[in-house]
């Protein structure tokens, strides 16, 4: 009778805050500004292969991720998921609108806003200018 073998897959948790921080396009300078460190320390910090658990807590807040992302993923979960995330070829997706046209939109909008403001505050100086004239009398 064979025994079963449970293999555990090594977590390697600094690894999993650099790739998750690659993924996001964020550099170690960032991340150590929002975690109040150096740069130096970020790089310390992604080669430990166990991180303190109020670590991982305030990197996945600042990340926007789960902490068991940070804990428990595999080098092959990650692998899986980076070539997942990089294969287009299930994923098409096609913009409907032109992002150029919505920002002249949202530009119009904030001159037609300005503009009412504009009004807006020459009507109270007019109001202001007659108590003036008024009192003057």
């Amino acid at each position: 009778m064979k025994e079963a073998i449970e293999v555990t897959k090594a977590v390697h948790q600094g690894k999993n805050v650099k790739r998750i921080r690659e993924i996001l396009g964020i550099k170690q300078d960032t991340l150590a500004i929002q975690m109040g460190l150096t740069q130096q320390a970020v790089s310390q910090l992604e080669q430990k292969e166990t991180l303190d658990s109020k670590q991982i807590e305030e990197i996945a807040r600042i990340l926007k991720v789960s902490p068991d992302i940070i804990r428990h993923m595999t080098d092959e979960a990650a692998n899986n998921f980076i070539n997942t995330f990089n294969d287009h070829s299930g994923f098409k997706f096609q913009c409907t609108f032109n992002p150029l046209d919505k920002y002249i939109e949202a530009m119009e909008a904030n001159k037609a806003l300005y503009e009412r403001l504009l009004a807006s505050e020459k009507e109270k100086l007019d109001l202001l200018q007659k108590v003036i004239d008024t009192k003057l009398k």
